[in-house]
């Protein structure tokens, strides 16, 4: 049946765009909506980002956060847990908020963190607006998390904003 799909498509030439295809629970094939690719482009890039070692693939992980939160209309704060060599573990997104803010509960990070044995991790906001520079805020709950983490010796590695395509790092502008 897949050979009979892609067959007719291309015959068609360029004139029709490709399609990329989803099964239904029948079995019937039907096209994928716009939100059906997203998710499934958003779980290849968190198997590529899970399980990998986090100073040899920064740009994936980056993308991943670009493709997870870039276009998200409200704020939403995340926690990448990360083992003793910097492998990823887990991306939890700990809390949803409103266009410009989000609450923030240092207790549930620590907590989360040690249920998930976390060495260390990157927290990870974005800003709707698509302005990526960190606020104020942004900057004293960083320092707070990093406190309260250190307090059971987890480190934070580094906080990343993400606005729309851009995604910046505390730590590479001495921030962290």
């Amino acid at each position: 049946m897949a050979h009979d799909l892609f067959s007719s498509f291309q015959s068609l030439g360029s004139v029709v765009p490709a399609a990329l295809l989803v099964q239904d629970h029948a079995g019937e094939y039907r096209r994928a909506t716009a939100e059906e690719v997203l998710l499934a482009a958003q779980q290849v890039l968190a198997g590529q980002v899970r399980g990998a070692d986090l100073m040899d693939s920064p740009a994936a992980v980056r993308e991943f956060l670009r493709v997870r939160l870039g276009t998200l209309p409200h704020e939403v704060f995340a926690v990448i847990h990360l083992d003793a060599q910097h492998r990823v573990l887990d991306y939890v997104e700990m809390f949803r908020g409103t266009v410009s803010q989000t609450s923030v509960y240092p207790r549930e990070i620590v907590k989360e963190a040690l249920a998930r044995n976390t060495a260390a991790l990157l927290l990870v906001h974005n800003h709707p607006s698509g302005a990526a520079e960190p606020s104020r805020a942004d900057e004293l709950l960083t320092r707070t998390l990093k406190e309260a983490l250190a307090l059971v010796d987890i480190r934070v590695i580094d906080h990343l904003i993400v606005a729309g395509l851009t995604v910046v790092s505390f730590a590479e502008l001495g921030l962290l």
